[in-house]
């Protein structure tokens, strides 16, 4: 699933390419990807038809496309959701699902293979949609509260990989990224919340913010075609993990075989000398 650096490279694509552009047409292709907007595709398509796009933003792994209206058309792109920017000539996606046809003669294409992704319009949400207002800020928003975040985690009575994924606390950390930043602070994910002390959880802060910009930097992690860019392009971070996928690989820090846990019906990679697990630790 997209994390915050896929999220945000598609981010900074819609707002560079719709911007501005006023929707002449909509075409929903299947339902289902509206499922969330109560009233029906065809009141989505109404609804949208003749709105201006004002810009595009994120929280977390959300984004949001604000309207002139003071609405906003609210996306999360699930497992494959892919927004793509394309002319009408182009050929027709295989799994596209919903198509807003611009006034610059420019398509915006909706396609989600898996479609556990989905686009509602959310009313009054130009600025936050309420539907995702229970949603922490990320680490990368200037107005993130690191005081507060440390204070917070240190409170809780959980493991830090676990505290990582819950997105009321910290948006936009999902699986990879999580690995990539505990090997960076040289933390077990299984080291409990409540024992670690504030410089540690600095650390860790500092770790989450690195991997990410260096994400951001590559275009994200693609390790297959289902997370693109809105110009069609993946991103090439994947040659840069150091412990996510890497199993039996040796870590580039100590040399030491990268190891793989089951964890939350996931995997967690980690390297064994440098971040020994806990005696304390908590799953």
């Amino acid at each position: 699933m997209p994390e915050l650096p896929e999220v945000e490279v598609v981010r900074r694509g819609l707002a560079d390419h719709v911007s501005g552009r006023r929707i002449d047409r909509v075409e929903v292709l299947h339902p289902r990807p509206v499922r969330r907007h109560l009233p029906g595709p065809e009141d989505f398509a109404l609804r949208l038809t003749g709105e201006r796009f004002t810009g595009a933003s994120r929280r977390g792994k959300y984004l949001w496309l604000p309207l002139d209206s003071g609405d906003a058309v609210l996306a999360h792109l699930g497992m494959s959701g892919q927004f793509l920017v394309q002319p009408p000539s182009a050929a027709t996606e295989r799994h596209l699902r919903v198509v807003f046809s611009l006034d610059d003669g420019m398509q915006l294409r909706f396609v989600d293979q898996r479609m556990f992704g989905g686009l509602s319009i959310s009313d009054g949400g130009a600025t936050l949609p309420p539907e995702i207002a229970h949603i922490a800020r990320d680490p990368l928003d200037p107005a993130f509260d690191d005081l507060g975040f440390i204070e917070r985690l240190r409170r809780r009575r959980t493991g830090i990989k676990r505290a990582l994924l819950d997105q009321t606390l910290i948006s936009g950390v999902g699986n990879i990224y999580a690995d990539e930043a505990l090997w960076r602070a040289r933390l077990h994910y299984a080291r409990a919340t409540d024992t670690m002390r504030r410089p540690e959880v600095s650390r860790l802060l500092d770790g989450v913010r690195e991997v990410m910009a260096a994400a951001l930097a590559q275009g994200g992690t693609s390790f297959d075609a289902l997370y693109v860019a809105v110009n069609g392009e993946s991103g090439y971070f994947s040659r840069s993990l150091e412990v996510y996928g890497q199993e039996g690989e040796p870590c580039s820090r100590c040399g030491t075989p990268i190891r793989r846990d089951s964890f939350m019906n996931r995997s967690s990679f980690t390297c064994p000398r440098c971040q020994p697990r806990p005696r304390n630790g908590r799953w």
